[in-house]
């Protein structure tokens, strides 16, 4: 979580709470150490947020104080919800449980008319879409494409062919129909896409893949590019 994100979520958890909240309780919910807490809430009161309160004891808020309002026009308002709910057709689960919680604090920190009308914005989108994946952690790929880490996979083709590879995932490619995962195959020696739906297995390995800042991702891009056009 990004120092960020976490700063906001510690005055969203203390606005809410009806009593003093410990450093440690903080902490465990945001999975971090209490001396990182303690950190953020310094930080905080540096930047005069009216945080109240001491290590051992527990901090509050002291009432009246709420973050600046967001504003945003009603086609910004229906781009998010539509975009959001979008997300759930991906069959990844890690985005779409992200995808709700930034609804949820976008909600929360917008006047109460936007609010509603982002929560109830009157759109359906529909639930079908890329099957999710029984093996492949999509989370883990884009955890090791940010890490640069090379994946251990078994993948079934569409001819029932199993064959284990190691690659080096690039992106994630989402289409209504099927995920795919962008990435240097190493047995092949050249670039491959890999529908998530027929890994079989999927390992992070320790092992890091050379960037060579941002080439691998260049060349996947401009053979994207090129199959687009023939």
């Amino acid at each position: 979580m990004r120092r960020a994100d976490r700063l906001f979520d510690i005055i969203q958890r203390l606005r809410t709470a009806r009593a003093p909240v410990t450093a440690a309780a903080l902490a465990a919910d945001l999975e971090v150490t209490s001396r990182t807490v303690y950190r953020d809430v310094a930080t905080l009161q540096a930047r005069r947020v009216p945080i109240e309160g001491a290590a051992g004891i527990g901090y509050v808020l002291r009432r009246g104080f709420d973050l600046p309002p967001l504003m945003f026009t009603p086609d910004e308002i229906e781009a998010i919800a539509v975009g959001a709910r979008l997300v759930g057709r991906t069959g990844d689960a890690g985005l779409q449980d992200a995808a709700d919680r930034v609804l949820s604090k976008v909600i929360a920190v917008l006047p109460d008319a936007l609010g509603a009308q982002l929560a109830d914005a009157p759109f359906y989108v529909s639930s079908s879409g890329a099957p999710a994946p029984e093996s492949a952690d999509l989370s883990a790929v884009r955890q090791a494409i940010r890490d640069e880490r090379k994946l251990r996979i078994a993948y079934v083709d569409e001819k029932e062919t199993r064959t284990e590879r190691t690659i080096w995932p690039i992106a994630v490619a989402y289409y209504v129909s099927a995920t795919l995962i962008g990435a240097w195959c190493e047995l092949r020696r050249d670039y491959r896409h890999f529908r998530a739906d027929r890994i079989a297995a999927l390992r992070v390995l320790d092992e890091t893949y050379p960037s060579d800042d941002g080439r691998l991702m260049a060349e996947w891009l401009a053979l994207r590019k090129h199959a687009a056009r023939g």
